[in-house]
């Protein structure tokens, strides 16, 4: 592995998987030198919970949820199930978003202002954005911006943003972190492209973010066959953000995560 202490890099994987499967994962990328080790949510499987079985395999591992949408969690309902969890807040980046929701700049504004008022003082908040209005609020108020489905040169772009919003607003630049996609061995630029797809058409504003981008299906994110392959893929990121977070495209199995995770190891 890249022992090089430059290179900070987290990973994520979809919510839910299987608790022995999340444990050895979190095992394993704690041994190779990950930053963190990051959940999403979704409506049949929670987040928080996958960061709990995290975080009994690698205490150490700082944890993230990305992201929790502000349709479906109320920052009290939040706060609660970290405290039920036993979370531990000083290694904890909690994700929100707008999700589904109208007038979103002004409902994440509240939302995050009473995340602060309910968690303990040494959690981070972290604001998912796509779009420069969401990235200087971002930048504005939270500890970290995650992006999503960006090339190097927009998540540059939305960094950009984000540090306009911190420093408008008179304060330090937050973390600013971007989830990338990456699918390996047989049929991975096929996994990429199911993947892409389906997000491409989850919503108008994703339709309008990939419109925007103007790029053929399966060109955002790293498809590859070698380690190799997956780090020049992710180099470009690295440049771009302070975080690249690799989001596995992987059969929910012991040999397939571990495999994975060495391969886009630090």
């Amino acid at each position: 592995m890249n022992s090089s202490k430059s290179i900070c890099r987290g990973l994520g994987i979809s919510a839910g998987i299987a608790a022995g499967l999340a444990r050895d994962l979190a095992a394993n990328c704690e041994r190779l030198g990950y930053h963190s080790l990051w959940s999403n949510d979704e409506p049949t499987a929670a987040g928080l919970e996958t960061l709990a079985q995290f975080a009994g395999a690698a205490p150490q591992l700082e944890l993230g949820v990305g992201v929790l949408p502000l349709d479906r969690h109320q920052p009290v309902a939040i706060a609660a199930e970290i405290a039920r969890l036993g979370l531990d807040s000083s290694k904890l980046w909690v994700g929100v978003g707008s999700g589904q929701l109208r007038a979103p700049l002004d409902l994440v504004r509240r939302a995050v202002a009473e995340l602060r008022e309910l968690l303990p003082d040494r959690t981070r908040i972290v604001v998912a954005a796509m779009r420069s209005q969401l990235c200087r609020i971002g930048g504005a108020i939270a500890d970290g911006v995650l992006l999503n489905w960006m090339l190097p040169a927009e998540a540059a772009l939305a960094r950009r943003w984000v540090l306009e919003g911190a420093d408008q607003a008179g304060r330090s630049a937050p973390l600013v972190a971007s989830y990338v996609r990456v699918a390996l061995g047989p049929n991975s630029l096929q996994r990429l492209r199911d993947e892409e797809s389906h997000y491409r058409n989850i919503n108008q504003a994703h339709r309008r973010h990939f419109e925007a981008l103007n790029v053929p299906l399966g060109s955002v994110g790293v498809a590859a066959s070698t380690r190799s392959q997956v780090l020049e893929g992710l180099a470009p990121y690295h440049s771009a953000v302070d975080l690249p977070i690799v989001r596995l495209l992987t059969e929910a199995s012991a040999t397939s995560l571990r495999s994975a995770a060495m391969a886009a190891a630090p």
